[in-house]
């Protein structure tokens, strides 16, 4: 089958705008969109740039807006997205060439919720022991692979670039909820703050642009909970 895909490019270093590049490209059902992308810049047209690594929906670089929607490239097969694709870069971050954005804003916001374990406790003489429920109460935000995908579809990160954003907040739960960490005040201060949870208008787009199916949205109101109510 033939598959049509227009990509969104801009190369700063020559271009005044975005521009639209029109490519055809022979795939299979099964395909990955990620193999067009490779087939068109090791084919057709060398200049496309895009950020992928692992290439198995593991370390989240790939995330772009593929018909409208930001999804992996690596996870979305021609047959989930027909023979007429769209594609763009995420949406809310400094586009440094064609696919590729600046993502130095988001992990500054991902830093300024201290996403590591807080605990100035004696270490025991093992490790320090959760309970199976202690555990779960947490899980699913674990599950976070950093790809800025929940954070770019959202339209209150698209009207105030200071908004921490879905992700920030869900490696936040992670360590609030965690029993083993003491830094839950910390962190809860910081997303207490002008730029914080309350700017969250529960519209949905980051749960359903998480490749991870993490339920973000409830990870970010049980972070408003949290603060209404000093309960964890």
């Amino acid at each position: 089958m033939k598959v049509h895909l227009r990509i969104r490019r801009f190369n700063p270093e020559k271009d005044k705008k975005p521009w639209w590049g029109e490519y055809d490209v022979e795939a299979e059902p099964d395909d990955r969109l990620l193999d067009l992308l490779h087939y068109v810049k090791w084919y057709i047209d060398g200049t496309l740039t895009l950020r992928r690594s692992c290439a198995h929906g593991i370390c989240g670089s790939d995330a772009m807006r593929i018909n409208g929607v930001n999804r992996l490239s690596c996870k979305v097969l021609v047959k989930e997205v027909g023979t007429h694709v769209q594609i763009e870069p995420i949406l809310g971050l400094p586009v440094i060439k064609d696919l590729v954005v600046d993502m130095k804003p988001f992990f500054e916001k991902y830093r300024a919720i201290k996403p590591y374990l807080i605990n100035d406790e004696p270490p025991p003489d093992r490790e320090r022991l959760q309970s199976p429920e202690e555990r779960a109460r947490f899980d699913d935000t674990t599950k976070c692979i950093l790809c800025g995908a929940c954070t770019t579809s959202c339209p209150s990160f698209w009207a105030d670039p200071d908004y921490l954003g879905p992700a920030a907040i869900v490696q936040a739960h992670r360590f609030i909820f965690d029993s083993r960490d003491k830094g839950a005040a910390e962190r809860l201060e910081v997303l207490d703050g002008p730029d914080g949870v309350w700017r969250c208008r529960t519209i949905y787009n980051c749960t359903e642009a998480c490749p991870r199916g993490i339920q973000v949205t409830k990870a970010i109101e049980e972070v408003k909970v949290a603060l209404l109510t000093n309960k964890l």
